[in-house]
């Protein structure tokens, strides 16, 4: 059974260190995990029902964890790292923190983009960053694509992320690799100019500024509508309900994706066990939770997914191999310093 003190670790518990650093046995599995949703509990929960192996999960954000690894050294009880964005798992891989893996399920149940090349690291999860719309004050066949937020003509109404987030950083270091650098750069002093205040709150923020007509236009990942849409909170519902959502760039190259993955830690002690908990991550039924509770895209095809999620049909999704996204996240840092995002 999931230990569920262990899950319910806190931040404050992991910066402090606990016991659980000397809970090293055959039959579990110690993860580090970024990801605080109900829905992964479900899969913990689901993956020792189904193997017998205890899982033991230490909750805290993506540079916490990597701190505390850096401390613990060869002596680390962690065999899986858990996190969100490209951005995040490429800065674990250059810290050393992952071990190549080879797996013929990961390699027949993933897709090739949800692979990093040399096994360090799997996409479990889509996460496509959507451009939303006021429905009374704006006209979505004006735009189409990433790239006409950086047009003039639409100055003084965009909300967005600051730039110190790593979805945008993600979101830039695509435009990167299909632009070049110095393309990238003038999109992001476009996007600069054309903001209707300073970046400022997170995803579901930007939605609301859009709702209420702060701005017109914003960005933010496409479950963050899809958690509006679900509240208990009638205002989120009147929210989401205000605005459209669509999804960039399907007369070219497809909308940006980000992901939800995990990779073994490079001194694993349970290191079979990681394994087989990665590719139970590959299977229907865990796919299956990550999209009908935190919806979140499956990378696995045939997937029921959310109603809403459903509801909006196939779209075509930027095929780039996912790993590139951390491999221009430094250039992309250095554009946005360069043009003044905040």
């Amino acid at each position: 059974m999931l230990n569920r003190h262990r899950l319910a670790t806190t931040i404050a518990m992991l910066m402090a260190g606990s016991a659980f650093a000397s809970q090293v046995a055959a039959d579990e599995v110690n993860i580090y995990s970024a990801r605080h949703y109900d829905s992964d509990a479900i899969l913990y929960q689901a993956f020792t029902e189904a193997t017998g192996i205890e899982v033991n999960v230490l909750e805290g954000d993506s540079d916490q964890l990597l701190q505390r690894m850096a401390r613990e050294g060869v002596a680390s009880p962690a065999d899986v790292m858990i996190t969100v964005d490209a951005g995040r798992l490429w800065r674990a891989e250059q810290d050393g923190i992952f071990q190549a893996i080879e797996s013929d399920v990961l390699n027949e149940r993933l897709p090739e983009t949800m692979r990093h090349p040399e096994g360090l690291w799997f996409g479990f999860s889509q996460r496509a960053r959507a451009i939303y719309y006021n429905r009374e004050a704006f006209d979505p066949s004006e735009i189409s694509s990433y790239e006409d937020l950086a047009d003039p003509r639409f100055e003084g109404q965009i909300c967005i992320r600051s730039s110190n987030n790593i979805y945008n950083q993600s979101l830039l270091a695509s435009m990167i690799e299909h632009h070049g650098a110095e393309e990238a750069e003038a999109w992001a002093q476009g996007v600069v100019n054309n903001m209707a205040r300073q970046p400022e709150g997170g995803d579901t923020d930007q939605i609301r500024g859009a709702a209420s007509g702060e701005c017109d236009l914003a960005v933010a990942n496409h479950y963050y509508y899809v958690r509006l849409l679900h509240s208990d909170d009638e205002a989120d519902r009147e929210a989401a309900r205000k605005v459209g959502i669509l999804f960039p760039n399907q007369d070219g190259r497809g909308t940006h994706i980000n992901v939800g993955g995990a990779g073994v830690v490079s001194g694993a002690p349970n290191r079979d066990n990681a394994i087989r908990f990665l590719e139970f991550l590959a299977s229907d039924e865990a796919q299956e939770v990550l999209a009908a509770r935190n919806y979140e895209f499956p990378v696995v095809d045939g997937i029921n997914k959310n109603p809403v999620l459903e509801s909006w049909g196939d779209f075509k999704k930027d095929d780039l191999n996912i790993s590139v996204l951390g491999e221009n996240n430094p250039e992309a840092v250095r554009i946005f310093d360069r043009v003044g995002w905040r």
